[in-house]
């Protein structure tokens, strides 16, 4: 126990990071790669907290063109936390580096069915947009059916979100448009 606190005591902080990135002017490759390792470290603890900074930071390092597809599973690990700011980073995460081609794709069925039926309104309205950007045809066509039961939610937060990620969906999986037409 406080062996892991005094590792997240010295693991650097995403503005660390940042901060660090913009100090090594000369050769920024041979900090991001220690960064990398350390995120990496992190990722392999226990400790939740530490793992939603290690995907944060992980996050900006996509940004930068870093390729960080090995961490897909710690993203749905994350994600299904009970913490909304955990789940926020984590789906912020898949959303900007899952591909048709990630394995962990079909793990996220049944974790964002969870979440569209969750009492937690916003937790709804972020599996909605995650579905958007991470939408596949499989995915279309497991989750039509949610995504269509939520265009009857009293709130028009969720309405709203449910009717533009149709799109989306209805891309991919265009049979679903005859199944749901009826909904519409």
């Amino acid at each position: 126990m406080a062996v892991a606190a005094a590792k997240s005591l010295f693991s650097k902080s995403m503005q660390d990071m940042v901060k660090g990135i913009r100090q090594a002017k000369d050769d920024p490759h041979e900090f991001i790669q220690s960064c990398i390792a350390e995120c990496k470290a992190e990722l392999k603890g226990r400790d939740v907290g530490l793992k939603c900074q290690a995907l944060a930071k992980l996050t900006y390092l996509h940004m930068l063109g870093y390729d960080v597809s090995w961490a897909a599973f710690p993203v749905v690990e994350v994600m299904s936390q009970d913490r909304f700011s955990f789940k926020r980073t984590a789906a912020l995460m898949a959303s900007q580096t899952f591909s048709k081609d990630t394995d962990m794709i079909m793990l996220m069925t049944t974790l964002l069915k969870k979440e569209m039926t969750s009492s937690m309104v916003f937790a709804q309205g972020l599996a909605i947009n995650t579905l958007a950007s991470i939408v596949t045809p499989e995915l279309a066509k497991d989750l039509l059916g949610d995504v269509t039961t939520m265009l009857s939610s009293p709130r028009p937060y969720l309405r709203k979100k449910a009717t533009l990620v149709l799109f989306r969906l209805y891309q991919q999986y265009p049979q679903g448009l005859r199944l749901t037409f009826d909904a519409l």
